[in-house]
C-alpha cells in the first residue's frame, strides 16, 4: 500500500489513476504538479472539465460531440451531405479529419457489434442511419471502422441492412493494417485510405 502521508494526496491519486492509461505513479506525478500550479489555473482545468461534462451535447444527425445541437460539421454548407462516413467512435471522427482528405459528413456509431462484450446492433446508432438511408438523399456510404473482426462484422452487418437502398456501400482502403484502430493511424495513411476506398461487394 502507498503511502502519501496525506489523505487528500491520496484521494486526488485514485481518482486521476481511474482515467484510461494512468497508473498511480502517473497521477501522482500530475497531482504533485497541481500543487506547484496557481489556484486560479487549476480552478480553470477543473471547471473546463466540469463544463464539459455538464455542457457537452451529441449532434442530433450524426452523434459526433458538439457544443450545440447540430455539429459544426454538420452545420458546414460546404460539406458534402450525400456522402456520409460510418466511424465507430468520436476519436475516429477527429482523426479523419485531421488529414484534411475529406469533405462529407459523418456518423458516429458509438462502438461496434461485438457479441463477447455483449454489444449488439441495438445497443449502436444504427437506427439513424438506416432512417438517413431510406431518405434518399445519401449517394454513398463510406464504411471507415477499425480492420478487425468486431469491425468486419459490423460493416458486413450495416451493408445488409444497407442494400435494399440502392445507395454506393464502400470500405476504407486496405492500407490500413488488419486489426489496427483508426485513432493511431498516421494521418498520411488514413488519408490514402479514404481517397483510394473500394467497393464493398461482400455478397
Amino acid at each position: 500500500m502507498d503511502n502519501y502521508s496525506s489523505k487528500l494526496i491520496e484521494d486526488a491519486v485514485n481518482q486521476i489513476s481511474k482515467l484510461p492509461g494512468i497508473g498511480k505513479k502517473t497521477a501522482l506525478r500530475l497531482v504533485l504538479h497541481l500543487l506547484k500550479e496557481k489556484p486560479e489555473d487549476v480552478q480553470l482545468l477543473t471547471g473546463s472539465i466540469l463544463k464539459v461534462r455538464n455542457e457537452i451535447k451529441y449532434c442530433k444527425i450524426c452523434h459526433n460531440i458538439s457544443d450545440n445541437e447540430i455539429c459544426s460539421i454538420c452545420s458546414n454548407i460546404k460539406r458534402d451531405k450525400s456522402l456520409v462516413c460510418v466511424v465507430q467512435d468520436i476519436r475516429d471522427v477527429i482523426a479523419i479529419e485531421n488529414t484534411a482528405q475529406f469533405n462529407g459528413v459523418y456518423h458516429v456509431l458509438g462502438g461496434i457489434i461485438s457479441p463477447i462484450d455483449g454489444i449488439g446492433p441495438d445497443d449502436l446508432n444504427i437506427k439513424s442511419l438506416i432512417e438517413k438511408a431510406a431518405s434518399g438523399s445519401i449517394k454513398e456510404i463510406i464504411m471507415a471502422l477499425s480492420s478487425t473482426i468486431e469491425g468486419d462484422t459490423t460493416v458486413y452487418y450495416l451493408n445488409k441492412k444497407l442494400k435494399v437502398y440502392n445507395i454506393r456501400v464502400t470500405i476504407i482502403a486496405r492500407g490500413v493494417s488488419i486489426g489496427d484502430e483508426l485513432e493511431y493511424i498516421d494521418e498520411v495513411t488514413l488519408g490514402r485510405s479514404i481517397l483510394n476506398r473500394t467497393l464493398y461487394d461482400i455478397k
